[in-house]
């Protein structure tokens, strides 16, 4: 068993974090809850990463669930805790002021499709299934699946995964909006550090102002949500990022923002 439930390593701008229990098909256990809130709240303050990109180690799992082990003998409300959490684990990534990009890999069942369902875009290999098997062990998704699928698939789809329980391939997750691209797993790699190559290049402040317009605005009436976008609007007019965008767009140039 890996001491290390978490890795992280950089790459310029882009941060990577892996969940590292490769024999536990990286399932989530209390410890790797745990490390993976310290690992992205030490994204969250670090101002040098602009983009974080999430994945699970070895070649058969991004992460197969929440360890079954550690969740069988628990009682009604350390179930409760346990739920909470990992709740809060997927609140830090969702809110992260920083672009989060899920690299599936494999399978990402239960805990794991929660995981990725809390970042902000999703590209997983051909050969990846998701799904909420947790009827399954007479569960319920614990981790903000119900939620979460909901809004990104609809009614009709979270129906059919939460209560079938049977994974889908990646191609299917892809037609419902559960994942945002599909590629060869030979490419996924490649395909994942060009589009973090390209968020990191973008500017810092209008990534985060993007963030927080889509994850409150869609949590609120429409009129209150097109406020929220105005004010949002006219805060970049304070920045020096929309001073060098404008001006590196009128000179034919390629922008390079600083943040600020």
């Amino acid at each position: 068993m890996s001491e290390t439930p978490v890795l992280i390593a950089d790459a310029d701008a882009v941060r990577r974090i892996t969940v590292n229990r490769p024999d536990k098909l990286n399932a989530l256990n209390g410890a790797t809850l745990d490390a993976l809130q310290d690992a992205f709240d030490q994204a969250a303050r670090d101002a040098s990463v602009r983009v974080v990109v999430l994945t699970g180690a070895g070649p058969k799992a991004f992460v197969a669930g929440a360890d079954i082990a550690e969740m069988a003998d628990l009682r009604a409300t350390e179930g409760r805790d346990f739920s909470l959490r990992g709740q809060k684990v997927m609140r830090t990534i969702e809110t992260l002021p920083k672009p989060v990009i899920a690299m599936v890999n494999g399978f990402a069942l239960g805990g794991g499709l929660e995981l990725a369902m809390a970042c902000h875009l999703r590209i997983a290999a051909d050969t990846a299934k998701v799904g909420q098997p947790e009827i399954n062990l007479g569960l319920i998704p614990g981790f903000g699946g119900s939620q979460r699928l909901l809004r990104l698939a609809g009614r009709a789809a979270t129906l059919e995964l939460c209560l079938l329980g049977a994974p889908i391939t990646a191609e299917r997750a892809l037609q419902l909006g559960i994942v945002n691209r599909v590629v060869a797993a030979t490419e996924l790699e490649a395909e994942t550090h060009k589009l973090a190559t390209q968020l990191a290049a973008s500017a810092p402040l209008a990534l985060r102002a993007t963030l927080d317009i889509v994850n409150i605005g869609g949590e609120c009436a429409i009129e209150e949500g097109l406020q929220y976008e105005s004010a949002q609007f006219g805060l970049m007019f304070a920045t020096d990022d929309m001073r060098e965008g404008t001006r590196a767009f009128l000179e034919r140039r390629k922008p390079d923002f600083g943040g600020r």
